[in-house]
Order: C-alpha cells, then structure tokens, then sequence
C-alpha cells in the first residue's frame, strides 16, 4: 500500500504541507465534496484564512462567502468555530491528540483520525467511504460495522508512516477500488481481496436503500425598489442553524409539494404573503399599514437539488416604494452590491434575472 502511494498518489496542495490547521481545513471541505470541487476553494481559503486566528477573528459573512458553493454551510461555521477553540483553548495551535481533535466542532471520528495520522504521525485508523469500501471488499463483507472496520484498519496501520498509509487506503478507494467497475488488476492487494476471489467485488459493499427524494415548491418574493444608484432588492438574512444558516436570500414559503396542485395563482399568493410580513419587519411599531406592493410578473423557474430534497423555486417580482427601512435580519441591497453577501447558489440563479430593465 505504501510502495502504491508513493507511486500513484494525486498533487493535491493539502499534501504539500505538515501545517496541522491547513490539513485540517482540508479534512472539513472534503467532507461529502469531491477532491476537484475542494482543490480551488482550499487554496483561495488558505489565501485569506492562512491560521487558525485570522479564521477565528473573522466576521461571519465573510467565512460564508468564501464557502459559497462548497454546500453544507454548517461545515463552515463548525470549521470557524473550532478555530476560535484552538485559538482560546489551545493558544492558537491545533491539539495533536485525537481525543482532543474530536472535540472540537464539525470533527468527527473519521477526522479526528486523519488528523491525528496524517499530522502528528499516530497510529490511528481513518475510515471515510473510500476506506469503508476497500475493506468491504477485502473482506468480503457487505456491510461491515464502525467497530470491525477500526479493529481491522488499526490492525494495518503502518507504525512509521501512519499517515500516508491512511491516505493510500482512500486514495486506493478513490481512485481504483471505485464504487462501479473496480480496477482489480491495477491493485495493490488485490491477490488477498476475498471479494476478488469470489467474484462479488461488484456487491460489496451493499448499497444503502435509496429514499425517496421529497420534491417541493417554494414561493418566492422578488421585492424590488428604486434606490439612489440603481434597483434595490428585499433581503432577509436565514436563521443561524439549521439549512444555509445565516446565508441571505431573497423571502420564500414552501406552498406544497411539486406537482399540479401548485398552480400560479397560489405561488403568487404565497410570495405576496411572505412579502408582505417580510416588509413589515421593518415598519415602525407605530405604523400598522403594509405599504403598498405592486405586483410585476412571476419570473423564471429554478430547480435546486440539495442532499435530501429537491427545490423548485418560483420567484415572483413585486415593485415597493422607495424610502422603507432596514433591519438587522432584512436589508435593501443594490443588484450591484449583491457579491460581497453570502448568497445561495439558487438564490444567486434567481437575482440574476431578477433586476428590472432601465425604467421599468
């Protein structure tokens, strides 16, 4: 295994490098994201967060802005949250004991154990999908268990080179013991894979039951105003947990499942509805009245796929009058002022269509 990572392993740019902080990062985005998506992230990242106390001191919306993209944003905040612990706990310096590494937030076992191999040479398991599958193979094993999988991969791991032997294993995963059409004579380990020997490398490992995506709609208000330089849009910044936590976006309802049954009509009443009561947040507590909302046209459908549901969202325009105020949740913000927000990437497909033509 190490002779065929010394050999076949990818120039990836968290290699290049013993700094714990950075392998750390990289460990965070690559997460449920592939390799190619994380490498240009990864380096712009270590470009404006290069330590744990620039990361740390940063606002929020920046860390946000610069995941845009990367998906599952609670990686983010877990990842700026645990750099506040190293900085305030730790003096600035990732903990090297894996114990210590898996309590700090968004570090998991399988984190906690590439830390703890990779940058501080312990010899201790880490097992992600890749890893899994190799050894479900191996042992020819359709489902092999948390506890099986440690005792088995502990029982490899090279004492000298931990890390690198670790890092063979996904990369074996990642790149000939793939999840359809293994490349069998390209292994390593191929003559001891009893999976190989009985022809049910296809099988293993067992595939989980697929679930049933749930397919939904969601009404969208677009709301527009003239501004001093140009058209404004009504922004409304998401609660910090839970889905795109503390992204910004334009205010939406889910109206009902996808299909039929959600005609136009209800699609225009439910973002006229949440329009309305996201206008109203910025009202004075004296002033009782909505302002007047014109509703313009409904715009361009977009279709988002998230992990575990998909999301067509219905935008509908509406023209308000100029002069409403601002609130800490909700914000006017110029079409032209939209990149440095931390704007969903659906949400982004939305205002790209969304600004009115000159004069209209």
């Amino acid at each position: 295994m190490l002779a065929f990572f010394d050999e076949r392993q990818r120039e990836l740019p968290w290699r290049e490098t013993s700094d714990p902080y950075r392998i750390l990062v990289s460990e965070i985005m690559l997460q449920q994201t592939r390799v190619e998506t994380v490498v240009p992230y990864y380096r712009r990242w270590m470009q404006r967060f290069p330590d744990p106390a620039s990361l740390a001191a940063a606002d929020e919306e920046e860390v946000l802005r610069q995941w845009q993209g990367l998906g599952y944003y609670r990686r983010a905040r877990n990842l700026q949250a645990a750099a506040r612990e190293i900085v305030e706990r730790w003096g600035g310096n990732v903990p090297g004991d894996a114990k210590a590494l898996a309590d700090l937030p968004g570090v998991g076992a399988y984190t906690a154990g590439a830390m703890a191999s990779i940058a501080f040479g312990q010899a201790v398991p880490a097992i992600d999908g890749n890893v899994r599958r190799v050894m479900a193979r191996l042992l020819d094993d359709p489902a092999p268990g948390a506890a099986l999988l440690a005792r088995e991969v502990g029982r490899l791991v090279d004492p000298h080179r931990p890390g690198d032997f670790n890092q063979a294993l996904m990369e074996l995963g990642a790149t000939v013991c793939t999840p359809r059409s293994p490349d069998c004579a390209a292994c390593p380990v191929s003559e001891g894979c009893r999976a190989r020997a009985a022809g049910t490398q296809g099988e293993r490992p067992r595939p989980p039951r697929k679930k049933e995506i749930p397919h939904r709609v969601e009404a969208v208000a677009v709301v527009v105003r003239p501004g001093p330089t140009g058209w404004e849009v009504l922004l409304r910044r998401r609660p910090a947990s839970g889905l795109l936590g503390g992204m910004w976006e334009c205010p939406g309802v889910d109206v009902g499942p996808h299909g039929s049954e959600v005609d136009e009509a209800c699609v225009v009443e439910g973002a006229q509805d949440v329009a309305l009561r996201a206008v109203m947040r910025q009202q004075p507590p004296t002033e009782m009245r909505p302002p007047p909302l014109l509703l313009d046209r409904v715009l361009p459908a977009v279709d988002h796929l998230f992990s575990h549901r998909r999301v067509t969202y219905r935008p509908v325009r509406f023209h308000a009058p100029a002069g409403l105020p601002a609130s800490t949740s909700v914000r006017w913000v110029g079409f032209h002022a939209l990149d440095p927000l931390p704007i969903p990437r659906a949400q982004e497909r939305i205002l790209g269509g969304a600004e009115p033509e000159e004069g209209v």
